[in-house]
This record gives C-alpha cells, sequence and structure tokens, in this order.
C-alpha cells in the first residue's frame, strides 16, 4: 500500500515536473536577446515550483540547519540525487553552479544554462578546458555570485562517501576564497536514478567555513567529513578503512 501510495504520487509529480521544465526552459530561451533578469526569473520560477510538488505533491519537508549567505565563496554540496541541484536558484539568488559539460547539449535547456551562468565542466579537456572553468569561476566571484561545486563528481548513493575528485583541490588553490561545505541526505526520500520517490525529512546542514591555503589534503579532508555529516555515522568510518 505504501509503494502504491509513493507511485501515484510520483507519477502526478513528474507530469507536473516535466511540464513546468518545459514552460520554463521555452520561457527562458525566448528571453535570451531579451532580459537576462527575465531568465533568472524563469529559472528561480522552475527551481520554487519543484520544491512545492516535492512538498505537496511527494510529501516531502526541506529543512536547512545553518544558513547560506548570498556572498563569493565556494560551496561544496554533498551530491545525493538531482534534488540539491534543482535547489540552487533558490537556494542562492544566482549562483555559478559547475555542472558537466553534456548537459549542455540539452536542447533549449542547454541555452538557457549557458545563459543563466552556469560553468560546463569538462573532464577530458586537460588544461584548457580548467583554465575556462577557472576563468569563468573568478568572473562570477567578481560578479559577486557564490560557485557551488558537487566536488564529488556524480550522486553518491545515502551512506557512501567516496574520496573528492581533483578538480576541487585545482579550484580551491587557484581561487583562493572561503569555502563552505554543505551535507545533503536528499538521497533517501528522493533516491537517484529511481522514478519513485517517497516522502520523508530532506536536510542541509552547513557545516563550518574552510579558510582558504590550507594544505591540500587538510583541505579535502575537512571538506568530506563536512558534506557526509548527515551519513550513518558508521559510514565514513568504513569509507575510510575501504580507502
Amino acid at each position: 500500500m505504501r509503494y502504491t501510495i509513493a507511485l501515484l504520487r510520483s507519477i502526478l509529480f513528474w507530469l507536473l515536473f516535466v511540464l513546468m521544465s518545459s514552460v520554463a526552459s521555452i520561457g527562458a530561451v525566448v528571453m535570451l536577446p531579451i532580459s537576462h533578469r527575465a531568465t533568472i526569473w524563469f529559472v528561480r520560477v522552475w527551481a520554487r515550483f519543484h520544491r512545492l510538488i516535492c512538498r505537496f505533491v511527494l510529501g516531502q519537508r526541506i529543512v536547512i540547519e545553518g544558513a547560506m549567505s548570498d556572498t563569493p565563496v565556494l560551496y561544496v554540496f554533498k551530491h545525493e540525487s538531482a534534488f540539491e541541484t534543482i535547489e540552487q536558484p533558490i537556494l542562492f539568488r544566482h549562483p555559478a553552479v559547475f555542472a558537466k559539460e553534456e548537459l549542455f547539449a540539452i536542447p533549449v535547456w542547454g541555452q538557457a544554462a549557458r545563459f543563466y551562468g552556469l560553468i560546463p565542466v569538462d573532464r577530458d579537456g586537460g588544461g584548457k578546458a580548467m583554465r575556462a572553468m577557472l576563468g569563468a569561476a573568478k568572473a562570477a566571484l567578481a560578479k559577486g555570485r557564490p560557485l557551488v561545486l558537487f566536488a564529488e563528481g556524480t550522486r553518491v548513493p545515502h551512506g557512501q562517501a567516496p574520496q573528492l575528485r581533483p578538480g576541487f583541490a585545482g579550484m580551491y588553490r587557484l581561487l583562493g576564497v572561503p569555502v563552505i561545505p554543505v551535507a545533503v541526505d536528499s538521497g533517501v526520500a528522493y533516491p537517484p536514478r529511481r522514478w519513485v520517490k517517497w516522502p520523508g525529512t530532506i536536510t542541509y546542514r552547513i557545516g563550518e567555513t574552510i579558510p582558504p591555503g590550507l594544505p591540500r589534503e587538510e583541505a579535502e579532508e575537512r571538506v568530506r567529513a563536512a558534506i557526509n555529516a548527515l551519513n550513518p555515522p558508521e559510514a565514513l568510518l568504513e569509507s575510510n578503512v575501504a580507502l
């Protein structure tokens, strides 16, 4: 019975979300040559609508422990599902999110994403791609925009704590800005690569700010521990033993 209810809720959720995504993407692209502010507005409405249907269709509550200031720093999020990626435009006013290069090839959505100011991540692009990412990141910081990085590189099932990808260390060293880690447990109610979503509570927990200039190993260890703060207590220990 529980699964049947979750299935019906999920069907309605996906119908509404796909419809709104289509409307928002088309609206954002139509406004590209007219108003950058209007494009940002369409993206924010899309994200707010997603949170609304998560709350009232799926039965999910969102809790934020701590404060995320809208300042030019580097936020590093735990990445358990698509949930936290869709949330970025309402967690911040106009974040610069590092996103996989292949996402920008999606018709309509990719055009809107570039105009909005997402930063493409080309993992196979070598030094040239790294310089392009660094330049885009510095330009966003100069405009007062927060940077958002999912340093594990892909969605990670709840309870797992892989090492951070090397790109984090490069950005941390070259940007020279504070890092704010954010733990998320979205993978329980909003599991990755699963069609059916579940009611429950999704929590963001903002960790202690990490200053620039620390040794690479120390910075990575502190970020990794903080973004996994909502994992079961034994999960990080088991991951460390395995490594």
